[in-house]
C-alpha cells in the first residue's frame, strides 16, 4: 500500500498503476450484480478522514469502480451509502456518464467496509440546549459548599 497514490494521480492513468494497492472511499452510486456472480459498484469518490471514513463534506475528485468476486446485496449497497474499499488496481474501464464516456479506475476489492447510516435529530440544536441554558462563566463561580482552607 503506497500512501502517495492519490485518487487524482491514479485517475489520470490507471493502467500505469496496475497491481498497486489502495484504500479509497466514497458514496455508492450504483450496484450491479453480474451474470458471472461478481458485483460491480460505482463509487463517487470522497477523501478519507480519521478511521478511513469518507467525508461527504469534502470535494470529490471523480468516480471509480469496485469489482467484488461475490454477490453483494444491492439493497445494502444502495445509492448514497458510505463505503471504504481496500483493493488492487486492475486498470480502467470506460463507461458512459450521461452522453460522454468516462474513464473509471477499476479496483478489485480485498476488503469492503460499509459505514452505518448517520442519525440526525429532526430538531434544531437549541431545542435541547437553548441559548440561555449554557453559561460560559459557570466554572468561575465558587462552589459555596466547599470550605477553602
Amino acid at each position: 500500500m503506497d500512501p502517495s497514490l492519490t485518487f487524482n494521480k491514479v485517475h489520470q492513468n490507471p493502467i500505469m498503476f496496475k497491481g498497486k494497492f489502495v484504500i479509497w472511499g466514497g458514496e455508492v452510486i450504483e450496484t450491479v450484480n453480474q451474470k458471472d456472480g461478481t458485483t460491480l459498484i460505482e463509487i463517487f469518490h470522497r477523501p478519507l478522514v480519521w478511521g478511513d471514513e469518507p467525508d461527504v463534506t469534502l470535494p470529490s475528485e471523480g468516480r471509480f469502480l469496485i469489482i467484488a468476486d461475490k454477490y453483494l446485496d444491492p439493497y445494502l449497497f444502495r445509492k448514497g451509502k458510505k463505503i471504504t474499499v481496500a483493493g488492487e488496481i486492475l486498470g480502467e474501464k470506460i463507461k458512459p456518464v450521461g452522453e460522454m464516456n468516462y474513464r473509471y479506475p477499476l479496483i478489485s476489492s480485498k476488503q469492503i467496509h460499509l459505514w452505518p447510516d448517520s442519525h440526525y435529530y429532526p430538531y434544531p440544536a437549541d431545542y435541547f440546549y437553548p441559548p440561555w441554558h449554557y453559561d460560559p462563566w459557570w466554572h468561575y463561580y465558587p462552589w459555596r459548599g466547599y470550605p477553602y482552607r
